[in-house]
């Protein structure tokens, strides 16, 4: 008993509870650092890239230093390939704006009125050219308006007379910004490998192999399973839009990737056309009885490579990134063999077509990842094409051309009213705020308070900095002072490289800079300092306020809008009126479908792309085979949004391509029409409601 007692009370040792306790501390400690140490590591790197910019600008004694540092703390973002691709598209957007803002002051050179009417004009057109175009090609856009305003600030001083001294001015902030943008990236380039490649080649066998097994599972266990597939192709569908970004990472990080960027198009193209073609097999298979279905689908899941095949649950990306090319060629030939499949039924043709448009998706993606993989057997020739501009809908960019109108200019009358010394400041952030944030649409207001936010606590620690702990130091090298600001922009930075209020601390890194205006020698003028700050203020917050006083346009409104376009524009297709490019377009829209729009709506959409294109398909094979007028009448029907009676004529349509006969090659055309019809049938009577809406051709 005494044994037992001992034992008993031996457990309660201080250092057997210390002991677990103390494996545990450490373990999570290490775990937290192996997290955090990506985004200290990019703190530093944004600090080291301001300094080196700064250290250039002193030494060549650049009038406005600060606008290099400012640079490259703009262009610095945690992925290589992001950075390197903001930093050659702000170069292009700084070049239009220095250039437009000297062909306006040789226009109106004794005129302030005209000159800040243009001006104004100018900010408003890149605010709405921003909105239409994507990712950092928008960037560009908006800083082509911004840097116009900060070079006319310049000139135009506290008075607002045109010093003439335009040319010069726009060569110098052009050469600050460019010094800006070519120090963060020889800082990045020289501590990052890059991951962007790799992480969207990844990215793209993630989502190629996912539609690839589901498909084929859902061929292999045809039959009344389109409700459980449809959550997952929708699911595939939104991991589709998800790659733009990624590809346009990509595209900053390698110069062969961006010579051969419409291959990465063509495979997103691929991906979507994948997603349709499956959609419209999916719904011809539940509408048949089970021992036809099942027969039909193992007809043609026997032509597919076996070697894409895997478990639905568990796609192997893995083996679709070890050796692209072989797959590439596999499912090349056996898209050949469905499209010449001899059949007998058009149930038979719908389904090898589709099927066939599938695996040709899939050779687009496995091209593609042969690319990323920079694989020696990749053929060249297949680099050929062009990335055309999609634009899903002028009225957003409308807009937020109007908001830039009169925010800018109501920030410009109360400069003249004012005369405030520093009022051309407040109309540069304001410029920044309405144009920059406008493409995020209903985040763009909440994005802007965290900016200002985080431009006032970028104030506090510039005036902490500026007035507390510079002047105190005795020795004030450019080694103390690079220390000083780096108190401020490495915890700020690896903040900001945190999805937590990232528009905040990314505010603090990038107004940091411009508020504390270092120069050389520095200027602890505090009356400069606090004009500059209120500045900043006071231009970001009307940006803030014209979000508020003139929202934009709404996920709900937009969504409804899109799926209005696209109605409108199919039912001018099946008027018989050209439209170029229909399935780019239409996907154009896919990729500008707001995140809260519905699945019902993005598969309404989807829908619209096939109808599309099958109507594109089949006119010609119907006059061909003599059936115009009757297959005219029932594109009549659907552009009057009368889908029942569209669907009446297009069985008519049906009867009579069943009737005629002709050899082999003539037969399986009849098919393949029928095959078609039957799609654009079945979509007709799955969204009826959608297709018989009231827009009008």
């Amino acid at each position: 008993m005494r044994q037992g007692t001992e034992h008993k009370g031996a457990r309660f040792a201080p250092d057997l509870l210390l002991r677990p306790i103390a494996t545990l501390d450490t373990a999570r400690l290490e775990r937290a650092l192996r997290a955090a140490w990506p985004a200290l590591l990019f703190g530093l790197r944004l600090w080291a890239s301001v300094c080196l910019a700064l250290y250039v600008a002193f030494w060549l004694e650049l009038d406005n230093a600060f606008w290099a540092g400012t640079s490259a703390a703009i262009v610095c973002q945690p992925q290589l390939g992001a950075s390197l691709r903001k930093g050659w598209y702000r170069m292009i957007g700084t070049v239009i704006g220095a250039v437009v803002i000297v062909v306006l002051t040789a226009c109106f050179p004794q005129d302030r009125g005209l000159f800040l009417v243009a001006l104004i004009l100018w900010q408003a057109a890149c605010g709405f050219v921003a909105t239409l175009l994507r990712n950092f090609a928008s960037y560009a856009a908006a800083l082509a308006g911004y840097t116009a305003a900060i070079i006319a600030g310049d000139q135009l001083g506290a008075t607002g007379g045109l010093n003439g001294e335009a040319f010069m001015l726009a060569v110098t902030r052009v050469s600050e910004i460019c010094i800006g943008i070519v120090s963060a990236g020889v800082v990045l380039a020289g501590t990052d490998l890059g991951g962007a490649r790799r992480r969207l080649a990844t990215l793209l066998a993630g989502v190629s192999a996912g539609i690839m097994a589901n498909f084929s599972d859902a061929l292999a266990k045809a039959g009344p399973r389109l409700a459980d597939k449809q959550a997952l192709r929708r699911e595939l569908l939104r991991q589709v839009v998800a790659l733009d970004p990624v590809i346009d990472q990509t595209l900053g990080e390698s110069s062969e990737i961006r010579y051969h960027s419409p291959v990465l198009q063509r495979a997103v193209d691929g991906l979507f056309t994948a997603l349709a073609a499956w959609r419209a097999a999916a719904i011809h298979l539940a509408r048949l009885s089970y021992d036809e279905a099942r027969a039909a689908a193992a007809a043609v899941l026997q032509h597919f490579p076996r070697a894409l095949l895997s478990p639905p649950e568990q796609p192997d990306q893995a083996r679709w990134m070890a050796d692209p090319i072989k797959l590439c060629r596999m499912c090349e030939v056996s898209t050949r063999e469905l499209i010449a499949l001899p059949v007998d039924t058009p149930t038979m043709r719908l389904l090898a077509d589709t099927s066939a448009e599938i695996l040709a998706g899939m050779s687009d993606a496995l091209d593609a990842l042969a690319l990323l993989n920079a694989d020696s057997a990749r053929p060249a020739a297949s680099s050929a094409g062009s990335n055309r501009l999609r634009i899903p809908d002028f009225l957003p960019a409308l807009v937020n051309a109007g908001r830039a109108l009169v925010t800018i200019g109501a920030v410009v009358l109360f400069w003249i009213i004012t005369a405030w010394p520093n009022g051309t400041g407040a109309i540069t952030f304001a410029s920044i705020a309405v144009i920059l944030f406008a493409p995020r649409a209903d985040l763009a207001y909440a994005i802007v308070i965290e900016f200002t936010v985080g431009t006032l606590l970028a104030a506090a620690f510039a005036a902490i900095i500026g007035f507390a702990l510079l002047p105190a130091l005795h020795k004030q090298t450019f080694t103390v002072f690079a220390i000083a600001i780096g108190l401020c922009l490495v915890p700020a930075g690896a903040l900001a490289a945190q999805p937590w209020r990232m528009a905040m601390f990314t505010a603090m890194c990038v107004n940091f800079i411009p508020i504390l205006g270092p120069a050389n020698p520095m200027n602890y003028d505090t009356v400069a300092f606090y004009n500059q700050a209120s500045a900043i203020i006071v231009g970001i917050g009307a940006g803030a306020l014209s979000f508020r006083m003139l929202p934009p346009l709404s996920p709900a409104f937009r969504a409804r809008r899109l799926l209005w376009l696209t109605l409108r524009d199919l039912r001018r297709l099946a008027l018989g009126r050209r439209l170029d490019d229909w399935a780019g377009h239409i996907r154009g829209r896919l990729t500008a479908m707001p995140e809260e729009a519905s699945p019902l709506q993005r598969a309404q959409l989807l829908a619209a792309l096939s109808m599309g294109t099958e109507i594109i398909r089949l006119r010609p094979v119907a006059r061909g085979l003599g059936l115009g007028a009757e297959f005219e009448s029932a594109l009549a029907a659907i552009a009057q949004g009368k889908s029942a009676l569209a669907s009446s004529r297009l069985n008519g349509l049906d009867e009579a391509l069943a009737a005629q006969s002709g050899t082999e090659p003539v037969r399986q055309t009849i098919l393949r029409a029928r095959g078609r019809i039957l799609v654009v049938s079945e979509m007709l009577a799955q969204h009826a409601a959608y297709f018989d809406g009231g827009a009008r051709a």
